[in-house]
Order: structure tokens, then C-alpha cells, then sequence
């Protein structure tokens, strides 16, 4: 059945929300430098900055790498919670948002290609190692969206195991605390990155929805067209993605894995320490390698996000790089206080990066 949808098309959307686009990625994007700038200033090896290292770690550190004289201004670690349950309904909203608009506004069937035009798809659509970009063509746009959704639908994968792990597999500590500007930041990355990764797109999947909201308040549900889900339309053109998505989709499956599995180990050390309070040396998995693999394996994680996009996008790169520099700084001083709490620390062992770092 096809939908009724007034004369309203996608590129009419697509024009009114240029500016509104434009203004969002260029606001998503001086954000996330705002926040990638100090932790990158912080890390340098130079002693003159050695005061602002210890400034940005106390706004950083958490759990028990936090000094014991900095609980001023903090808030308990088990507030993690709340990043998730900011980040799943947010994330939710802007999936379903998105793939009806996809669905109803930009459909990706067969019939959309043409021989001239499948080379390129097959290989992701993506430019990720050419400075050059193809001009835009309405093939080229409806591809981008329903890569989009591809996008938020990783994400929403990954903010509901790290809810689901929260809740049921971290054990934290009473006495474990956070600073306060770590849990701020730790809300603004929840909001802000499922935004960065549909803000191609959002302000037009936005207007669309206004006027749908606009047309049921006018008409009333009864003047409405009956919406038959079809489930199998919903989800077949997300088969014909290319190949970069599905590499990516690897990546990311490869590093929620891992991630779990480090996870795993650090909440059943929690529980040993309920009984002897003592905090003992994680084996295991990537424990093996390096002192934070799930740092590592989050990095992974949002790796395989970016290769999914294609690399074209430059608000996605810049949330992966705040992703690396804000976990690259975390593990460093999870690596040192490992060191200087246990003398027997496993020695080959890196802070993030397996022989490397």
C-alpha cells in the first residue's frame, strides 16, 4: 500500500533544512574539538604543562585511580546508569524517526540502481581514502540515508549492552566516585554522538516529522492513512548496503565482544573484592595484552562505526577521536596506578595499545 503524503517531498526537506544542517554539524563539530583540545594538551610530555595534567585528571579520573583528596565536586561511579538511560531513548527516537522517514521518503529498492551507478555502491559508497567526492545525485542521497540508519542501528546495539551491562554486571563500589564534569561529559557524549552520526540528515527526518504531527493535528487520526507495517520492506534495503558497512559491522560485533567479555572479568573481580576488599590483577582476554581492553575494545567499537560510515563524514572522525584521546588519557593513569599498586604487575603488559603504548 503506498502512503498519501500531500506535496511533500524529500527534496523540498532537503532545502528548507540545508542551513539547519549545516548549523548542526558545524555546532556537533566545534564541540567536539572543544573537547578533544584539552585532554590532547594534557597529554603532552612537557613538564610545563604538568599542573593542567593534573587539572584535566581530576576532572577525569574516576573509581580507583581517583585521588582520595579529590571527592570535592564528585558524584557516585554507579551514576554511569544515567548515560544509558539518556542514550537509549534519544538513540531510539532518532532510529525510528529516521528509518520511517527513509522508509516512506527515500525508498532504496532495486529499481534505484543503474549499471552505471552499481560500481561505486558495491564498494560502500565511500571515499574514505580520496579527497574527492562524486556529485550528489538523489541514488547518492537516499544511499546515505539508509546508511545513516545503518549507523544508528549499531549504536543503538551498543548503548543497550551497555545498559544491560550496567545494570547487571558492574558491581560498583559505595566508595567509588566520579567528578562532576566527568558525568556531565559523559551525558554529552550519550546526546551527542547518535546525533553526529545522523546529522546529515536529522533536520530533514525532523521536518518530516513535524508535518506528519502537523497534518494528524489538523485532520485528526480518522482523515490519517492506515500505516500497514511491512517488516520485511523495512529492513531489505539495509541488505544492499555495500560492503564497507558490513566491514564495519565486523569491526564493531568483533570489539562488543571483547568488550563484554573484559567487562565480564572486571564485575566478577568486584564481587571477589566484596568479600577479601582487596583489589587484585584482572587475567584474561585482552587483559592479557594491555591494562584496559575494554577502553580498547570501546576504541574498536566506534572504529568499526567510522569505517561503516565510509570515512566521508567529518563530524564522525572527530567523534572517534574524542573517543581515542579521552580513552588513550584514561588508560595511561589506569596503567600507572596498576604499577604502582602491585609489584608483581605483569610487565609486558602496554596501557592501551598492545605493544605499542
Amino acid at each position: 500500500m503506498a502512503l498519501c503524503l500531500s506535496p511533500f517531498s524529500v527534496f523540498p526537506i532537503r532545502s528548507n533544512s540545508c542551513i539547519m544542517e549545516i548549523e548542526l554539524e558545524s555546532l556537533l563539530r566545534a564541540a567536539w574539538i572543544a573537547a578533544i583540545l584539552p585532554i590532547l594538551v594534557a597529554s603532552l610530555p612537557c613538564a610545563r604543562l604538568s599542573s593542567f595534567h593534573r587539572l584535566v585528571l581530576t576532572f577525569a579520573s574516576r573509581g580507583k585511580v581517583m585521588p582520595s583528596s579529590s571527592r570535592i565536586f564528585t558524584v557516585p561511579q554507579r551514576f554511569f546508569l544515567h548515560f544509558y538511560v539518556v542514550a537509549v531513548p534519544w538513540t531510539t527516537v532518532l532510529l525510528l524517526m529516521t528509518w520511517f522517514y527513509a522508509y516512506w521518503m527515500v525508498p532504496f529498492s532495486s529499481e534505484s540502481f543503474h549499471y552505471s551507478t552499481v560500481a561505486s555502491h558495491l564498494t560502500g559508497g565511500s571515499h574514505i581514502f580520496s579527497m574527492h567526492k562524486p556529485p550528489s545525485t538523489p541514488l547518492k542521497h537516499r544511499y546515505r540515508i539508509w546508511k545513516t540508519l545503518f549507523l544508528l542501528l549499531l549504536m543503538e546495539v551498543q548503548v543497550l549492552r551497555r545498559l544491560y551491562e550496567t545494570v547487571h554486571v558492574f558491581n560498583y563500589s559505595p566508595s567509588a566516585r566520579m567528578h562532576i564534569l566527568g558525568y556531565l561529559t559523559g551525558i554529552f557524549f550519550y546526546a551527542a554522538a547518535p546525533l553526529s552520526l545522523c546529522s546529515i540528515c536529522v533536520p530533514e527526518v525532523l521536518s518530516f516529522a513535524a508535518h506528519h504531527m502537523a497534518e494528524f493535528i489538523v485532520n485528526g487520526r480518522d482523515h490519517m492513512p492506515k500505516i500497514e507495517f511491512d517488516w520485511w520492506g523495512y529492513m531489505k534495503p539495509l541488505t544492499k548496503l555495500g560492503w564497507c558497512q558490513w566491514i564495519g559491522a565486523a569491526i564493531f560485533i568483533w570489539g562488543g565482544i571483547h568488550q563484554s567479555r573484559c567487562h565480564s572479568i572486571l564485575g566478577s573481580l568486584r564481587e571477589d573484592r566484596e568479600k577479601s576488599d582487596e583489589y587484585v590483577i584482572p587475567h584474561g582476554d585482552w587483559f592479557e595484552f594491555v591494562s584496559s581492553p575494554h577502553y580498547l575494545s570501546e576504541m574498536v567499537i566506534y572504529a568499526g562505526i567510522l569505517v561503516a560510515s565510509g570515512g566521508s563524514e567529518l563530524t564522525i572522525w572527530l567523534l572517534f577521536g574524542f573517543v581515542v584521546a579521552n580513552l588513550t588519557f584514561a588508560a595511561a593513569e589506569t596503567h600507572r596506578w596498576y604499577l604502582q599498586k602491585f609489584d608483581n604487575y605483569p610487565r609486558n603488559r602496554h596501557a592501551i595499545l598492545p605493544y605499542i603504548y
